[in-house]
């Protein structure tokens, strides 16, 4: 069978970088998936993509669709024969309306079968079709709608490119039909371009100043960049995010490099860096010890023609953001830190719980809370001064223009102030992690303020009522419970949950109905991102299941813990044996709980005695070590039950009919229960 390659390019306007990736990632999997559902074989599919243009290209797409059986379901045998085994009047309607003949009709499973074989169509008659499915089915953040069509897109379409190797395939959307035409450069090369056929798209392009090939374009400008650091006598800071952003903003990328005066450097590195990173697109550079340096890179979009006239544009563009930054800055440094923060007073929290101020007196509060809970070595009045301080960054000229710096800015101004390194340094921290993937805290006293601020958040957010429901979470509570738990299993922070919880409540100025079921609420919330944490590192569900139904568990680093200690375990030789004699002892125990002393006068075998020593000698021995949290030695160490457990429940019927001799021994079971489950409820692992 011959095989041919299908090219479909859509061409808009400028589409927002940010959505490119998403769309092309769509756009791909939508190609293969058509193209598979009309049973036409093709061996790969290719995205490219452009801020003006997305494309597939199919490579060893079949000339036709693969022959088909279709099977349509008839009357059952009893209907469709009489008792001599005739066709029926019911049998015969059926075979004519599927255009077989009724001696045709296949039997089975108690019904008739009509059975039509389908010759595959030609692969070229499908497409128009296809292609119009993929066009319609793509999916966007948001969509245009344009003149008087009713068909809305990420952007308005201008053309369409459809070829099976060079023969046109004919799609149509608002007004735009395909054909074999594409557009170049805006600037390097206005004018429609002819596709010669599909396998020559990528060099079409390129030679018309398109480089559409995402990965090449992305390397390219990282090595043009990089290069260009090198020769300008330092190094460029290159951002995942801002280099793939960078990527979807260009066609035919040009590095160039832009210089700043040095009268800007007296300003913090932050209050440079965020104008030209996040706003300007632009890449800052460093010396070789890491001094910022003042000169920028950003990537033009077009050839190394009058790069001396580009240049100066963007310097004179970000001179005047920096310009803005010299002001807000020589303003703010008029006052103190600790003196803006009386401008918190007419800054709101959220309604009904006060202002930013009340919220750095609250942190005040739980942050000493802390510090005695975790038992981490952390200067305490360094962290109470650093909640007091955390917020007043928040009225400051610089954050109020470039709200990206809260935290950094108040870190910046507690360093001049002589706040104090550890103070500054819990400041800077207090709002990691900002995003999935983002730094964590590195310091105690940064840890500390980072965890409260968090848990006010979210217990002041779960206090009105307005918890997370389905995909709404307007104050992003689930991102700060992710964070909570980043920087607890980061750092090995331990503190006791509900206690802490009713502390953070305590502090807030509201009534609460029922404040067990508040806490309950909002430990369950925590125990669930715990649990989509663990499974997405690929912790078996069972084993997330068996720690988080822990008896008593209240802190949240330990559950990382536990899981980490399960998960080794049950790769040792002994475990499979051994949970299988605990789970016959949860087996019998889950509704008989007898909660009471063990009387070794009651016992009837050796094997009791035996089994009742054993228990002894093991939780003496494995207290220290639950204490220390070494928690796989703990589950090795109960190992040594699984023998007297199985021994246990050879010799002896456990509900015997003296109630004294059953009950000791459901009691003697309950303290084997709670040996083997001090770490996790063993009881929910599924074992092979």
């Amino acid at each position: 069978m011959d095989m041919a390659n299908l090219l479909y390019e859509i061409g808009t306007e400028e589409m927002p970088a940010q959505y490119m990736p998403g769309i092309l990632k769509e756009y791909q999997e939508l190609a293969g998936k058509k193209l598979a559902e009309a049973r036409i074989p093709f061996s790969t599919v290719k995205v490219y993509g452009t801020p003006r243009r997305m494309a597939f290209l199919a490579e060893g797409v079949a000339e036709k669709q693969e022959d088909s059986n279709v099977e349509s379901k008839g009357p059952s045998l009893k209907i469709a024969f009489d008792k001599d085994g005739n066709a029926t009047r019911a049998a015969q309607g059926f075979a004519r309306g599927q255009g077989v003949d009724v001696k045709d009709l296949v039997q089975k499973d108690g019904y008739v079968y009509a059975v039509k074989h389908l010759e595959g169509k030609k692969t070229i008659d499908l497409l128009p079709a296809i292609l119009d499915d993929i066009l319609h089915s793509l999916n966007f953040p948001k969509t245009m709608r344009w003149a008087d069509y009713d068909f809305g897109f990420v952007r308005p379409f201008r053309w369409m490119v459809a070829l099976l190797d060079d023969q046109m395939i004919p799609v149509e959307a608002n007004d735009v039909k395909s054909g074999r035409e594409a557009r170049g450069h805006r600037f390097l090369s206005n004018h429609l371009i002819t596709i010669p056929d599909a396998a020559a798209y990528e060099k079409t392009m390129e030679d018309n100043f398109v480089m559409v090939d995402v990965d090449k374009r992305r390397e390219t400008i990282r090595k043009q960049i990089e290069d260009l650091a090198v020769a300008e006598g330092g190094k460029a800071a290159i951002s995942p995010d801002l280099l793939e952003e960078v990527t979807f903003l260009v066609e035919y990328p040009t590095a160039l490099c832009g210089h700043i005066d040095d009268k800007y450097l007296r300003l913090p590195d932050c209050a440079i860096i965020t104008p030209m990173r996040d706003h300007q697109r632009y890449f800052p550079m460093f010396d070789k010890d890491g001094k910022l340096m003042p000169k920028f890179i950003t990537v033009r979009n077009g050839g190394k023609e009058h790069l001396d006239i580009v240049t100066h544009g963007n310097e004179r563009v970000l001179r005047a953001r920096l310009d803005d930054a010299v002001f807000f800055f020589d303003n703010d440094r008029k006052k103190s830190l600790a003196q803006h923060r009386e401008g918190l007073h007419e800054v709101a929290f959220q309604h009904g719980l006060g202002n930013m101020y009340d919220k750095t007196e609250r942190l005040q509060k739980l942050c000493d809370v802390l510090v005695k809970a975790t038992g981490l070595e952390a200067d305490a009045k360094a962290v109470e001064r650093a909640a007091l301080l955390s917020k007043a960054d928040l009225v400051t000229g610089m954050v109020t223009e470039f709200t990206e710096l809260q935290g950094t800015m108040g870190k910046e101004y507690a360093l001049l102030d002589n706040e104090g390194e550890k103070v500054a340094q819990a400041i800077g921290e207090q709002y990691m992690p900002r995003f999935a993937g983002d730094e964590l805290p590195q310091s105690n006293e940064g840890r500390i303020l980072a965890v409260a601020d968090k848990l006010d958040n979210i217990v002041a957010t779960f206090s009105r009522g307005m918890a997370p429901t389905g995909s709404q979470d307007p104050y992003a509570l689930r991102r700060q419970a992710l964070g909570i738990l980043n920087i607890v299993a980061d750092g090995d922070v331990h503190f006791p949950l509900r206690a802490v919880l009713a502390e953070t409540l305590k502090n807030l100025p509201v009534e609460v109905e029922n404040e067990a079921r508040l806490l309950d609420e909002v430990a369950d919330f925590f125990a669930q991102r715990a649990k989509n944490m663990l499974l997405d590192k690929g912790v078996r569900y069972d084993v997330v299941d068996a720690v988080l139904a822990a008896p008593g568990l209240d802190d949240l680093a330990d559950i990382f813990v536990r899981a980490d200690a399960l998960s080794a375990y049950l790769e040792t030789e002994k475990a499979a044996d051994s949970i299988q004699a605990f789970t016959r002892v949860e087996n019998i125990s889950k509704n008989n709980v007898v909660e009471a002393p063990v009387d070794a006068a009651l016992f009837q075998d050796a094997a009791e005695k035996a089994l009742y020593e054993a228990v002894e000698k093991v939780a003496a021995a494995s207290a220290p070590l639950a204490a220390d949290r070494k928690y796989a030695d703990l589950l090795a160490a109960n190992d040594e039950l699984a023998a007297p457990v199985n021994a246990f429940f050879d010799a002896v019927m456990v509900m015997d009919k003296d109630e004294k001799v059953k009950n000791n021994r459901l009691a003697l079971l309950n303290q084997v229960k709670k040996q083997v489950n001090q770490v996790a409820d063993l009881s929910q692992l599924v074992m092979k």
